[in-house]
């Protein structure tokens, strides 16, 4: 694997998190600002360098243009991750998909997927789902 396509496991999580957001090939503001805040705010970024967000954002773009693309990005993924952060990754692409108050069909077939190449049990899914939800409802 190439330098360019390398990943820390912050990396990862950004790049489940973009993905999430442009799996429905528009990326809307409320979801770029819910990557923003997550990445300022959740521990697991404290010694990251928010500057790399666009470079993997770029990764997840060409990625998202090639035609075997999603297994490359999952392969990413999964290489990069620790398993114990497998969940994280889950919780933190229901966010940014729930951030906008509108789920489209794709975005929640985008978040089957993670979820089946992430191993997420379905009960754990469904509660890491439903708090989504609630944190992005709508008044």
């Amino acid at each position: 694997m190439s330098d360019e396509l390398s990943m820390s496991a912050q990396d990862a999580l950004v790049a489940a998190m973009v993905a999430a957001s442009v799996s429905d090939e528009t990326i809307r503001t409320a979801e770029l600002l819910t990557i923003d805040a997550i990445v300022n705010y959740l521990p697991v970024f404290a010694e990251y360098d928010a500057d790399r967000i666009k470079r993997v954002s770029q990764i997840v773009f060409d990625l998202f243009q090639e035609e075997d693309g999603l297994d490359a990005l999952f392969g990413l993924i999964r290489g990069a991750l620790p398993k114990r952060l497998y969940e994280t990754a889950y919780a933190l692409a229901c966010d940014v998909a729930a951030a906008d108050g509108n789920l489209q069909q794709v975005e929640l077939e985008f978040l089957r997927e993670i979820r089946y190449q992430l191993e997420i049990d379905r009960l754990h899914a469904a509660a890491i789902e439903r708090g989504a939800r609630a944190r992005y409802a709508a008044s």
